[in-house]
């Protein structure tokens, strides 16, 4: 069963008075070793939003066939200052199975 997970979150001020080479220097160092341990086990897509919704600066879709590896993945991610600064807020996460009707 593959299951989509969309997570949407606001980048918060923190994250903005960083200048975007320590943004990438954070990312590379903390995010990028993260996506890396579960490439096998989640994909990962990136989707910038701010330009386009107030509330939401950027959507991350995870694809997954199994949602533990997706709650580890996520656990993993909360243990970095990306939640613990915190540097973004997630606004809601939406979970959904690809062609559920069909598979219906």
């Amino acid at each position: 069963m593959k299951y989509t997970v969309f997570v949407l979150y606001q980048a918060l001020p923190a994250w903005l008075t960083l200048s975007r080479p320590q943004r990438e220097a954070f990312f590379a160092r903390k995010a990028s070793p993260i996506f890396a341990r579960f490439e096998k086990e989640v994909k990962v897509r990136l989707f910038d939003a701010e330009a386009f919704h107030a509330q939401v600066t950027a959507v991350m879709a995870i694809s997954c066939d199994d949602l533990n590896a997706y709650y580890s993945f996520m656990e993993a991610l909360r243990d970095t200052e990306l939640f613990s600064k915190p540097y973004i807020e997630l606004r809601d996460v939406i979970i959904s199975r690809e062609n559920g009707l069909g598979a219906y």
